[in-house]
């Protein structure tokens, strides 16, 4: 089983780190990446826990999202919160995770979560648009772990 620590390089972790940076530089959007070797638990669910660990739901307005990856079970949850899901169309979880996971059938983790991060801040900058006198950063950009 690959280990959490193993998911990715030290580079394509960067690679990472810098999608959720350039997504965030056009909204008021936060967005997270969490990788845990294993859940008994099903993705979303288990998603919801992380999303709370981590303090998403204390974004200012609401507009938290997360990249949650199991290892073990291969799974793969998309959240948001729900200043977000007042806002997007229906389709626009189900379309980012299965572009995310179009990538990852094929092996090319980093490159899905990248398009996958990509694309919600596309989607949040229709929405929660980045307004310099007021946005900061309110949660960190780097990748967690469990």
């Amino acid at each position: 089983m690959v280990k959490a620590k193993d998911f990715l390089t030290p580079a394509e972790e960067q690679e990472l780190v810098q999608a959720i940076v350039e997504a965030e530089q056009n909204t008021s959007g936060e967005i997270r990446v969490h990788i845990e070797e294993n859940s008994s638990k099903p993705p979303l669910e288990r998603a919801q826990e992380v999303f709370y660990e981590l303090g998403m739901e204390a974004t200012q307005l609401k507009n938290g999202v997360l990249f949650y990856v199991c290892l073990q079970t291969k799974s793969f949850a998309l959240l948001g919160d729900q200043g977000i899901h007042e806002k997007v169309e229906a389709d626009f979880w189900d379309s980012t995770k299965d572009l995310v996971l179009s990538h990852f059938k094929n092996g090319a983790f980093k490159q899905g979560l990248v398009e996958g991060i990509l694309r919600a801040g596309e989607r949040l900058k229709q929405y929660f648009p980045y307004d310099a006198a007021t946005d900061t950063n309110e949660l960190s950009n780097e990748i967690s772990r469990n």
